[in-house]
């Protein structure tokens, strides 16, 4: 017999982040392991944001059959999803979705409801107390910002009692770090409660490519003998400051160069911040590079940086570690739970190199640790390369999720 989930998440497939790379991933793998072995078939339903006039109204991304729907714009930029009116998609996503959960509700009957990150529960609240019926609340969080910047949002102060709600009323609740299970906790959730983490594509991320490919790569860069490339995968936005990178350059020799990969609202920004502190030949920008391409990047770089001010999680160090490149950041939010420092985590095998937020000559010392100390680096790498391997692999992570969660939820 099908079980309907029905999915409230604010963004989907074309738009990608660790969020939407989790329901894709998770709803690929779990639903035929868990018939195969007795279970309930799956059906997954999702109503996300269209924000884009070209994307259908409804289609099958995968196993999910997406509904989208509010306001929209033809092809619109990064820029335009913070303005008016596309800024309020996301302000009236809560009501114009429970809206359409109820439609959809009355034709399939869901037996379960899954909302990724916190503000994707309002839906799903709404939709309890519509029904007062005990259909199971599953709540993922996910959220990237830190606590403080989600709760001080305006339109989160407007309605904080509701999001307690969105605690106090969900049944399961899966966070993917400690630090985001507390929050759980914090908001008064007194429930099961998972941490289960993102997983990662290991084997791509592991994977060897030939030397002419990998040379490349490096001469369309610009990559010469005896050059050190640090690297970072992110959103160009506060939180993963990009800028304490670029600040750090002028503290370390000029072999050593930035690439950065990613979009976002902060571009124009870095690259004035790189040429006031005269390092902007050593910066290069390369814009959104296709996720499938990400993992030869990172084998032609020599470190990973990226000194967040939050994270829930963050996949692009599981990435790194995975391709056994050497990671700098900081401990904040989920990044606790994988990232140890030889000096600061003296009880646990070390993983990478932690530096304090907002701190350029941190990052700097950093880098030059790992350069001047290759046999200890090697061991560090190995650390971080297994632990990737053996506890964060998408197999792995479905796996979980379908025994340690939807396996209670839907009985």
């Amino acid at each position: 017999m099908t079980k309907k989930i029905l999915i409230f998440s604010t963004a989907y497939f074309p738009l990608v982040g660790g969020a939407e790379v989790a329901i894709r991933e998770i709803t690929d793998r779990i639903g035929d392991e868990f018939s195969a072995e007795g279970g309930p078939v799956f059906g997954w339903d999702m109503i996300t944001l269209r924000f884009d006039s070209r994307l259908p109204k409804f289609e099958k991304v995968g196993n999910v059959n997406v509904h989208r729907i509010g306001f929209t714009k033809e092809n619109p930029s990064n820029e335009d999803l913070v303005k008016f009116p596309m800024y309020f998609a996301k302000v009236f996503y809560p009501c114009f979705s429970f809206l359409k959960a109820v439609k959809l509700h009355r034709k399939n009957k869901y037996d379960a409801l899954w909302s990724m990150m916190s503000y994707a529960g309002f839906p799903a609240v709404f939709f309890k107390l519509f029904y007062k019926r005990n259909i199971p609340f599953l709540l993922t969080l996910q959220e990237g910002d830190s606590i403080a910047h989600i709760t001080g949002r305006w339109r989160i102060r407007v309605v904080y009692p509701f999001l307690k709600m969105v605690f106090t009323k969900a049944d399961f609740i899966q966070a993917i770090s400690s630090y985001l299970g507390k929050w759980a906790r914090d908001m008064g959730f007194k429930g099961p409660l998972e941490i289960i983490p993102n997983g990662v594509d290991t084997k791509r991320f592991a994977r060897e490519y030939p030397e002419e490919e990998l040379n490349e790569l490096k001469n369309k860069l610009g990559k010469k003998n005896g050059d050190k490339f640090l690297i970072t995968t992110s959103r160009l936005v506060k939180k993963n400051a990009v800028d304490d990178v670029i600040k750090s350059l002028k503290y370390l020799p000029e072999n050593v160069k930035f690439i950065v990969l990613g979009e976002g609202p902060d571009l124009e920004t870095l690259k004035k911040l790189a040429e006031d502190e005269g390092v902007a030949g050593r910066v290069n920008f390369l814009g959104l590079v296709d996720h499938k391409e990400i993992p030869k990047y990172l084998k032609i770089s020599d470190i990973l940086v990226r000194p967040s001010l939050s994270e829930g999680m963050g996949n692009s160090f599981i990435e790194a570690m995975a391709a056994a490149l050497p990671v700098i950041a900081t401990q904040e939010g989920g990044i606790a739970d994988f990232l140890f420092d030889r000096e600061r985590n003296p009880d646990k095998e070390p993983t990478g190199w932690v530096v304090n937020p907002r701190d350029p000559k941190g990052i700097a010392e950093a880098v030059k640790k790992i350069l001047d100390n290759p046999e200890q680096t090697a061991k560090t790498v190995a650390n971080a390369k297994k632990l990737a391997l053996e506890k964060y692999d998408w197999d792995l992570i479905a796996k979980n999720m379908r025994e340690k969660v939807f396996g209670k939820i839907i009985k």
